[in-house]
């Protein structure tokens, strides 16, 4: 088996433009962007985009293609120390005709004083700045150095665009998995695809974990690959979870009495009093919700006297809120729409927000078309008609 020291999704980044998946709004053909790469003539740009969506490849590509001083650093890690050092080349390189490109990764991070620095060699020509950003460059970019930059604006990649990415990692011999010949159905790669929610970096991290598994990948790797893992509270984990799910069905059936038992048998076991606080408050939404507002005060109120007084005095403040919800009139309404709601961020992912919803404070974004068209409800007597939803999600009902 091979022994590489960089992680799969490293390894599988595209070197050449030609070999770039997405983006084709400012890769296509004949746009500026790509244009600008292949003629080796890139003014200072910002890439802002969701994660794994290919700031960073880009900018590897740009390091592959270009003559001129490549310097990549990450905001997370370094300041204007390092900022100086790289100014200091950039000033040796000009001498002999050589231009400087600093990329650096999660600009956002860095604060006002360490962005202003950048200004004076960005605005010379010193430097060509790359800049890559997760966050909104309007509002994580001092103004002053985002009118020196262009900003190219990076889609979350699509659900094909990541079958393409892990086919091309399952086939290549050299610098993907292709000599574990792994064995993978298509419906597993969707399945992975979709899960991946737009990152291509996610997608390969959890395939490299899954083929770790086996060479023989299944639904149950992937979804391995992804699972979160949550400490327990209780060592003896089954009798804890037993009785909070007595309470719970109990308060559920309108059983004040039952209700009352288990959550009895839980404090005199010793049970932390905000746990059970903090399951009532769950409850109150989830089982009574619509159908009587005023259980969730009370499930937070009873949440605060017990932070402030403690055991043994909160256990009656306990008992209060549980014999209240088990009387309490019951709806599942919000808890049903929610967990559809929910299935539906599951299946389609980040589905971009409808541009003409979108808030616009700034000219960039006024530019990009942000709030185009909105209609403000109250000049229309709340009676105007327009879609809130994604496309893929227009008239969908999650309550009835």
């Amino acid at each position: 088996m091979k022994n590489f020291l960089n992680p799969l999704a490293d390894r599988m980044r595209p070197e050449k433009l030609e070999d770039f998946l997405g983006q084709e709004e400012i890769l296509g053909k004949d746009k500026l962007l790509k244009k600008a790469i292949e003629l080796d003539q890139l003014p200072s740009i910002i890439f802002w985009g969701p994660p794994g969506s290919g700031k960073t490849t880009l900018a590897y590509i740009v390091a592959k293609k270009t003559k001129s001083d490549f310097k990549k650093i990450s905001a997370v890690d370094t300041g204007l120390k390092e900022l100086k050092e790289i100014v200091e080349i950039a000033k040796q390189n000009q001498r002999f005709g050589k231009k400087t490109i600093l990329f650096i990764d999660e600009i956002h991070r860095w604060n006002k004083k360490q962005q202003d620095a950048l200004l004076p060699d960005v605005e010379k020509g010193l430097i060509v700045l790359i800049g890559a950003t997760t966050e909104n460059p309007s509002f994580e970019v001092v103004g002053s150095l985002l009118s020196r930059c262009r900003v190219f604006v990076l889609k979350q990649l699509t659900k094909e665009h990541l079958i393409k990415i892990i086919n091309k990692t399952i086939k290549d011999k050299e610098r993907g998995l292709g000599y574990l010949k792994l064995k993978i159905d298509k419906k597993v790669i969707e399945v992975l695809a979709q899960m991946s929610n737009g990152d291509a970096r996610t997608a390969l991290n959890a395939l490299e974990y899954a083929s770790s598994l086996s060479k023989n990948i299944t639904l149950e790797n992937i979804k391995e690959a992804f699972q979160k893992s949550y400490l327990l509270y209780d060592k003896n984990g089954d009798e804890h979870y037993n009785i909070i799910s007595a309470l719970h069905k109990s308060m559920r059936g309108s059983d004040a009495n039952a209700a009352l038992y288990w959550l009895t048998r839980m404090l005199e076991a010793g049970e932390d009093p905000l746990y059970v606080a903090r399951r009532v408050i769950r409850f109150a939404s989830e089982d009574i919700g619509l159908e009587n507002s005023r259980a969730l005060e009370q499930a937070v109120s009873a949440y605060n006297a017990c932070h402030y007084i403690g055991m043994p005095e909160c256990g009656v403040i306990l008992a209060q809120a549980v014999v209240y919800m088990a009387k309490c009139k019951k709806s599942n309404e919000l808890y049903v729409a929610y967990g559809k709601a929910m299935n539906d961020v599951k299946e389609y992912g980040n589905l971009p927000v409808p541009f003409h919803i979108r808030n616009a404070p700034t000219k960039l974004m006024k530019d990009l078309n942000y709030g185009k068209n909105y209609k403000y409800s109250p000049d229309f007597n709340y009676k105007e008609k327009q879609d809130y939803l994604p496309e893929k999600l227009k008239n969908k009902k999650y309550l009835k």
